[in-house]
């Protein structure tokens, strides 16, 4: 017999029929498959001895059935009658030991197997059929036990990091590593919410996840394994193990105690599955404002969110003091694709993604305009996925710059509106420009911290965003013109300065610009 053999000891709670005929004892039989070679890897869910023609009645489904035929022998309506029983009992395999009752394969019998798809597999060597049995009885108690001590142990583990209070990530690692292939939570239009497991395979996965995702799991046996995420009658999501390399029963048992899991650890964080959206999104705008991944390892990640990336113009924006929920209900309300993602300092990144026919301006003017209280930084859109992380970068250095204080700003702020300041946010990291400011401010600076010294650098930075207005400094300072004079004499004989001349009072305006973007 041709067969290929498969490792005996796995976890597997069931055996294969190909599993079993690799066998020593079934070898010692001399076995030959001669119908249903291509169902082989049937489970076996028992092992049963049976003569009668109407087996059927006997079996649940999953049996292999030992037999010597010699209650069939002579009769062809019996042998065609007991392999449709089989049949229709789903049994997953009938094994017929060769010898006074047939001494080979009967025609009729193999015939019927065939149409049916039923493995039947003979027997050329008698052997005492009781000691297959013991053998595989005992071989499916000891799996069904390691498939359920596996399984206490996955949950062990998934609801001891529920009381330590585990983020969902944590969780999903936890998972791929019981798993090992990558693990995707969707919600149910197969928009990823989640991921882990090996970068790389998860990025194959993540590749063209749209066809995946609608068509894997379909056929049982293909690794792809799917348990449903919901209760209380209502379902929000989906949990798959891409790829699973083990038994099907063994994945299907792991992914379900995997889902068991996360709707407990949504129950008891009181999060949803909306604000695993929000997870999601705020993972892959962070990744992509920080320049650490590179953005064409995040493409298959912000395709698998939903977010249309073919032959699109991509509008960065960030927006100051705007409730993500508010901004994401307004991009669905305006039929803007796009994601939302709160970042730090009451900042909130938006990534639109228009077509490319779009006017990027006017829709974003549009949105921007349906927003009250909010500052609203972009960068000018990019045709090229490569180039979002900088034009992110530069809406965030925009909006930061707003944030300390520019004034008569219009509905949709850009680079070129926030002038010096702006340049100034995008060159703070520069050690030239470091060692600039504090070499202009020294003369307050080496006194930071002091009343007195602070005192001097606010009205410095008024009087200089005022345009040197010294009435207008007084008034938002609270003193009198003399004693405003004062200040500005001890301001400027501590930086050696004269603020009226106009060079000097440029440089040293650009150096406060500075400091106070290295502070921020």
């Amino acid at each position: 017999m041709s067969t290929t053999l498969e490792p005996l000891e796995s976890s597997a709670p069931t055996l294969s029929v190909r599993q079993v005929l690799m066998l020593e004892r079934v070898l010692a039989g001399e076995p030959e498959v001669v119908a249903g070679a291509g169902q082989l890897d049937r489970a076996v869910r028992w092992v049963h001895v049976a003569e009668a023609a109407d087996v059927g009645v006997m079996l649940s489904g999953g049996e292999m059935v030992l037999t010597t035929g010699v209650l069939l022998a002579g009769d062809e309506n019996k042998q065609a009658e007991y392999i449709q029983s089989l049949h229709r009992a789903e049994a997953a395999a009938v094994v017929l030991g060769l010898g006074r009752a047939f001494p080979a394969p009967p025609d009729v019998m193999r015939r019927a197997a065939e149409r049916c798809g039923l493995p039947m597999v003979v027997l050329h060597r008698p052997f005492p059929f009781a000691e297959l049995t013991e053998e595989v009885q005992a071989r499916l108690v000891r799996r069904k036990f390691a498939a359920v001590s596996m399984s206490e142990a996955v949950r062990t583990a998934l609801t001891g990091l529920i009381t330590a209070g585990a983020p969902l990530q944590r969780m999903l690692d936890e998972i791929a590593h019981h798993s090992g292939c990558p693990v995707v939570v969707t919600n149910l239009a197969h928009r990823v919410l989640a991921t882990a497991g090996e970068r790389s395979a998860v990025d194959d996965v993540l590749r063209d996840w749209e066809r995946i995702a609608r068509q894997a799991g379909v056929s049982a046996g293909d690794g792809w394994i799917r348990a449903e995420l919901g209760g209380r009658g209502e379902r929000w999501g989906q949990i798959m193990l891409c790829g699973y390399r083990g038994d099907t029963a063994t994945g299907r048992l792991l992914a379900d105690r995997a889902a068991e899991s996360l709707v407990l650890h949504r129950m008891l964080g009181g999060t949803s599955a909306h604000t695993w959206e929000e997870q999601s999104a705020q993972s892959l705008l962070t990744d992509l404002v920080s320049g650490v991944v590179p953005a064409r390892q995040l493409l298959p990640r912000a395709r698998a969110a939903g977010l249309p990336v073919n032959r699109r113009t991509f509008v960065p924006l960030v927006v100051r003091d705007g409730d993500p929920a508010e901004l994401d209900r307004m991009l669905r309300l305006l039929g803007l694709p796009g994601i939302v993602a709160e970042l730090a300092d009451g900042a909130t990144a938006v990534l639109l993604s228009l077509a490319r026919d779009q006017d990027a301006t006017v829709l974003t003017a549009n949105f921007a305009a349906r927003l009250t209280g909010t500052v609203v930084a972009a960068a000018d859109p990019r045709a090229a996925w490569d180039d979002v992380p900088a034009g992110m970068r530069e809406a965030r250095h925009v909006a930061d710059a707003v944030a300390s204080g520019v004034l008569d700003l219009p509905a949709v702020v850009r680079l070129k509106d926030v002038h010096l300041r702006g340049l100034i946010r995008l060159l703070r990291d520069d050690p030239h420009v470091q060692s600039f400011a504090e070499r202009e401010l020294d003369g307050l600076l080496c006194d930071a911290g002091s009343g007195s010294a602070d005192d001097l650098l606010a009205v410095l930075r008024t009087y200089l965003a005022t345009g040197r207005n010294k009435s207008r400094t007084a008034q938002l300072h609270h003193v009198s013109r003399p004693a405003l004079y004062r200040r500005l004499e001890a301001i400027q004989g501590r930086l050696g300065v004269d603020l009226d001349d106009f060079e000097q009072a440029a440089s040293v305006h650009i150096a406060l610009l500075a400091h106070d973007a290295q502070q921020s």
